[in-house]
């Protein structure tokens, strides 16, 4: 049987999962109801966070397929899937066209000699225009550089929610045979018999973790054909070896995965039974074999510690709180998580590089999911130096908003060091691309939520390391700080949401030193919100005036890294997310704001 491998490659929401689901409906290989995104935070947020294996039978071909994330903070997902397959499906929305993560996976693509087939998705939508996002990818083709051969790719329409494709606008088609018939004309067979008869060569590509099987890495099989049982040599790109053991093979179908005893070159495949493999390195029959090439990764952008939880309310709701059980977790998640990096050389904390906020708080959220309590501290960019010049990251904003909110937006981007590249008309808004330094952007999301009304789209994705850009002068609030430990109650809310944001509602535990809201002012002010009124036996002169409190700010983990400030921690528990200073009581602050 002749293989195919594909991946799915795509801006947020532009359709990829759905495609997917599409496709092993219509071969039945899933049920109406099963999803690619079976992660709960995937449900949840609905974007994809993690790549993904299927595979789909047609015409007696086997199609592997890997759907893969659409947000640039999980790129690295994407940039290690498209080193293991032979042509990617770029997917694009009939009416948004090419947006910046559309750019960055194709960019990716393309470098790699990869042909794409583009998928023009969502054409019933009303304001769908297919024709000129057809030409709008056509030249970005053109900018990104794409070869002859590249240029000249195949185009198939698609309502991917109702699993129809077509070839033409005007065809009459009523599922997506179109579409896998281009896949098995123009995808090019995995491996032919010469492959096969060498010995065999693999490399992982993503890993996996079960509780029986231990951890699992997802591989191609470049040659030969591999048994399960079979002695192998695992070298990394060093040229170092050391042996191991495959004690279990499966391959995929539809949404499982199926034991086999052997496999052969071109198929994707989990491997069991290699308690120490990394991705990018090379398992081999011998010895004299030549490693594969490495798998590069893009650099991470933002960095922050994470430390154990030690205010006056830690271990009251999580299971793991000990330093030594917020190691093991982090070491776990390197075995996975590709695009970060942990430093654990401090004793007090551990330095966590990561790709982007939502990278991080990803990852945050699955810990406190299962337990864990810790704090953080405010993310920072990273500066690194180049031939002797200061640099740091950069990103493209791509913003659609309302036209009459540009204004607003244009000169805050202005101030954050940002420089407009190109500003147009978008189907009745206004569509502006930005470039900005990443440290521009931090705490920017919740301001353009506000200033847009809701009603903004904001998309960034990283284009590298450039000369450092200046100071940035922000508009900094000051810190609501409770002076006193015990239950928040109204009356003193009441009072104090005069003087700013309130992050708590009436009866939540407060302690000294936790951030119980921001003042508009800029510096920080200690308040008692424990405080009740003075009750005599006296009657009142007066009618009392009724306790009317605004709805607090919700403390996401998102929107906590992004508003607070150098000297707090962010506490983060199963059940609560908290700000707080990172020395409690007013005289430690004072202390040490004189050593500074």
């Amino acid at each position: 049987m002749e293989i195919r491998n594909i991946a799915i490659i795509a801006h947020v929401d532009h359709g990829k999962t759905t495609l997917t689901d599409a496709l092993m409906r219509q071969t039945g290989m899933s049920e109406a109801g099963d999803s690619m995104d079976s992660d709960t935070l995937e449900q949840e947020r609905g974007i994809t966070i993690y790549s993904k294996n299927t595979s789909v039978y047609y015409s007696d071909t086997k199609i592997n397929i890997v759907d893969t994330p659409g947000h640039a903070d999980f790129g690295s997902e994407v940039e290690r899937v498209l080193r293991s397959i032979d042509c990617v499906l770029l997917v694009v929305d009939a009416q948004e066209g090419p947006m910046p993560q559309t750019k960055f996976v194709l960019k990716k693509s393309l470098e790699l000699g990869l042909k794409p087939i583009v998928v023009i998705n969502k054409i019933d939508k009303p304001a769908a225009r297919p024709t000129d996002v057809e030409e709008m990818v056509y030249e970005l083709f053109l900018d990104l550089g794409a070869s002859d051969e590249q240029l000249d790719f195949s185009v198939i329409f698609s309502i991917a929610k109702q699993g129809i494709a077509k070839k033409d606008l005007n065809d009459d088609s009523k599922d997506l045979s179109p579409l896998l018939d281009i896949i098995i004309k123009e995808v090019p067979i995995a491996s032919g018999e010469e492959a096969k008869n060498k010995p065999f060569r693999i490399q992982p590509f993503n890993l996996a973790y079960d509780n029986f099987l231990g951890r699992l890495a997802i591989s191609r099989i470049y040659e030969g054909e591999i048994k399960a049982g079979a002695k192998v040599i695992i070298k990394d790109d060093s040229g170092e070896f050391r042996d191991g053991k495959i004690t279990k093979l499966f391959t995929f179908e539809g949404l499982k995965r199926k034991e086999v005893d052997t496999a052969t070159a071109g198929d994707i495949i989990m491997t069991a039974g290699l308690p120490n493999i990394y991705i990018g390195e090379t398992v081999c029959e011998n010895s004299e074999q030549k490693p594969l090439p490495a798998i590069n990764i893009d650099k991470p952008t933002i960095s922050l510690n994470f430390l154990i939880n030690n205010s006056p309310l830690a271990g009251c709701e999580g299971k793991f709180v000990t330093n030594r059980q917020l190691k093991e977790r982090l070491e776990r998640e390197l075995e996975v998580n590709v695009g970060l990096k942990i430093d654990f050389s401090a004793v007090d904390h551990y330095k966590v590089l990561g790709r982007g906020e939502m990278h991080i708080a990803i990852l945050l959220e699955n810990m406190r999911r299962e337990g864990y309590e810790l704090q953080i501290s405010q993310p920072q960019v990273i500066i690194k130096e180049v031939d002797g010049v200061k640099h740091e990251p950069f990103e493209e904003v791509t913003i659609i908003a309302p036209n009459d909110m540009t204004g607003v937006i244009i000169e805050k981007l202005s101030k954050r060091r940002g420089n407009m590249l190109e500003m147009k008309p978008e189907h009745g808004n206004t569509k502006i691309i930005f470039e900005i330094p990443t440290r521009g952007l931090l705490g920017y999301r919740n301001e353009f939520v506000v200033d847009t009304r809701g009603e903004g789209i904001i998309y960034t994705r990283v284009i590298g390391f450039k000369p450092y850009a200046g100071d940035i002068a922000k508009h900094e609030v000051g810190s609501m700080v409770s002076m006193a430990t015990g239950k928040a109650l109204g009356f003193s809310l009441f009072n104090l949401q005069n003087r700013g944001n309130l992050y708590i509602s009436a009866s939540t535990q407060v302690y000294e030193g936790m951030v119980i809201g921001d003042v508009a002012k800029g510096d920080d002010l200690a308040v008692n919100p424990t405080k009740g009124k003075q009750l005599t036996n006296m009657r009142a002169s007066g009618a009392d005036e009724a306790i009317r409190l605004t709805t607090p700010i919700d403390l996401t983990l998102e929107r906590g890294m992004s508003i607070m400030a150098g000297d707090e921690y962010l506490e983060i528990t199963p059940q609560n997310i908290r700000l707080r200073k990172q020395f409690l009581t007013e005289n430690e602050r004072i202390r040490e704001s004189r050593k500074k």
